[in-house]
């Protein structure tokens, strides 16, 4: 996948940062902001981003548990991915991009087919 696809992702995954925070009772805006949209942006572009580190070797097709053995440090996204998947359920709020990291990590699908899945969804509007 290339940096249009990278794009969309992100775009995709603020979107749905913003109907989790708003359902929690935030402001959704606040996603503009540095802990929002920067943190996203630098999380899934820096080199030394430890999430992006995962993400890589995991599309690389190494398991996870030898990948964060490996880090030295937390990757928090690993951490956190579960318990948003939780609140996103709990509170109502379809996350597809956050379900299928959630599948991934789980162990229960690959990169490649949680992919197949998200592009494979039906177009709708999206707020």
């Amino acid at each position: 996948m290339g940096l249009n696809a990278r794009a969309a992702v992100l775009t995709r995954g603020l979107a749905e940062m913003m109907r989790l925070v708003k359902a929690a009772g935030g402001r959704s805006e606040t996603c503009m902001g540095l802990t929002g949209v920067g943190d996203l942006i630098l999380t899934a572009t820096g080199d030394l981003s430890r999430n992006r580190r995962v993400g890589l070797e995991l599309a690389a097709g190494k398991p996870l548990p030898e990948i964060l053995s490996g880090l030295g440090h937390v990757a928090e996204g690993v951490l956190c991915a579960a318990a948003v998947g939780d609140l996103a359920n709990r509170l109502g709020v379809e996350m597809p991009i956050t379900a299928m990291m959630g599948e991934v990590l789980a162990g229960r699908l690959s990169p490649q087919e949680a992919v197949k899945k998200l592009m494979g969804r039906d177009p709708k509007i999206e707020a």
